[in-house]
Order: C-alpha cells, then structure tokens, then sequence
C-alpha cells in the first residue's frame, strides 16, 4: 500500500468514526427524549439504532486492525489508530447507555408521573454536549477544545452526587414514589457515565496530537480537597529520619 492510499484508508476511517458518533449522539438525544415524552415509539428508535451501532463498531475494528496489520504505522499515525479504536469502544457504549435509558423509561410508563426534585434533561444537555465537543475536538485535532470536556466532566459529577442525595431523601420520605426515584436514579447514573465516555475521547484526542496520557485527570473538586487535607507525617518527614537501607 502506498503511503498516499494508506493515508486515504486513515481519511476512510475518520469518516466511517464520525457516522459512529453522530449514531451514538442522536441515541442519547432520543432516550432523553422518550423519557421527557414518555413515547414508547421513540425507545423502538433507539433500540433498531442499537443495532447499527453494534455493527459499525466491528467493522471500524476491522479497518483500523486490518491497517495495523499491513501498515505497521509509527508515530502520529500509530497513535491516531489506537485513538480511533479507544473512541469506537466509548461511542458503543454511549450508544449502551442509551439503551439504559430507554429500558428504565418503558419502566417508568407502569407508574404514575412523579414530580422528582431533580432536573434530568439538564444534565442530559450537559453530557451530550461533551459527547458532541469531544468529537469535534477529533474532528479538528484540537487539543484545547478536548481539556474543556474533562473540565465539562466535573459538572456532570456535581449534578450526579447533588441528585443521588436528592433522590436517596425522596426514597426514604416518600416510599409510594420508589420505583419512579429507583428509575430516575439509574438514568442519572447512566447519563454520568456517558459524561464519562465523552471525557475518555477527549483524552484520547490528546494522546493522538500530542502523545500525552492525560488519564485519570484530578477534577476540580478532588485537587480543592488535596489543598486542605494537612500531609501525613510519612510525606512531611525529615530525611534525616529515614532508616539506612
């Protein structure tokens, strides 16, 4: 394979990624929508789309092993086929919590509409703009763009511990209301993981431009919490009470 044909085959293979992650981003934004409307039609929707994904995701597999295998790139090129791999997994299974949604909101059609004190499609909003600017950060290479998601990351979470506590108190008060807090809290968790999934993309981009491995980033919240808890006695010991080895 020439290296013009080789870097053709890379150009398919973006391509071929971005209709995985345009399938994946309209599948959070219809489970979100199945339960805003409580529209059992649009949770067929998701599930036919469910399928797709799953098939698009092999063959994006196949592609980039298949280019491993007869390439055996280096460098840049290397890296962008690993992130392309890494991507291809987290947009499946932004299209798995999809699915989750959609399971918990024909579950929710079997009761009475709760006025929950939470605000699902806020949060919803949020994790599918981190879907959409990770992939767009891929799309234009642009290292600054995928740091905003892990940032976008730390709301995702706020919202996810503010409404655990909020629903966890409505159980406990209001028993009759269980499985409608039950459902809503396991959507909540779902659409925290897909914040998640779109943080691993954007961590993903960053190692393809830059080669940098940003995972396990310290949040916001976790680094202010680093800054006042006092150093142990083991961190803060003088050298000259260490034994000789």
């Amino acid at each position: 394979m020439t290296r013009i044909r080789f870097h053709q085959s890379l150009g398919d293979l973006k391509d071929k990624l971005l209709v995985m992650a345009g399938m994946a981003e309209q599948a959070i934004q219809r489970a979100i929508e199945a339960y805003r409307e409580r529209d059992l039609s649009i949770c067929d929707l998701v599930l036919r789309g469910e399928v797709a994904i799953n098939r698009l995701e092999r063959e994006i597999d196949q592609m980039a092993l298949d280019l491993l295998a007869m390439e055996q790139p280096m460098a840049i090129d290397l890296r962008f086929i690993l992130a392309v791999i890494k991507i291809n997994a987290d947009l499946e299974r932004v299209g798995d919590q999809a699915v989750n949604i959609t399971e918990r909101v024909r579950d929710l059609l079997g009761f009475a509409t709760a006025d929950l004190p939470i605000d699902i499609p806020r949060m919803a909003n949020i994790a599918a703009a981190m879907v959409r600017k990770a992939i767009q950060s891929f799309i234009e290479g642009d290292v600054e763009m995928a740091r905003s998601v892990l940032a976008m990351d730390d709301d995702v979470d706020r919202l996810n511990r503010q409404y655990f506590y909020s629903l966890a108190t409505r159980i406990r008060e209001n028993a009759g209301e269980s499985p409608q807090s039950l459902n809503a809290l396991v959507i909540v968790r779902n659409l925290e993981r897909v914040g998640d999934h779109a943080t691993n993309i954007a961590e993903d981009v960053i190692f393809w431009v830059q080669g940098d491995d940003v995972r396990h980033h310290i949040s916001a919240s976790v680094a202010g919490l680093q800054k006042i808890i006092p150093a142990t006695s083991q961190d803060t010991e003088s050298p000259d009470n260490t034994e000789p080895a």
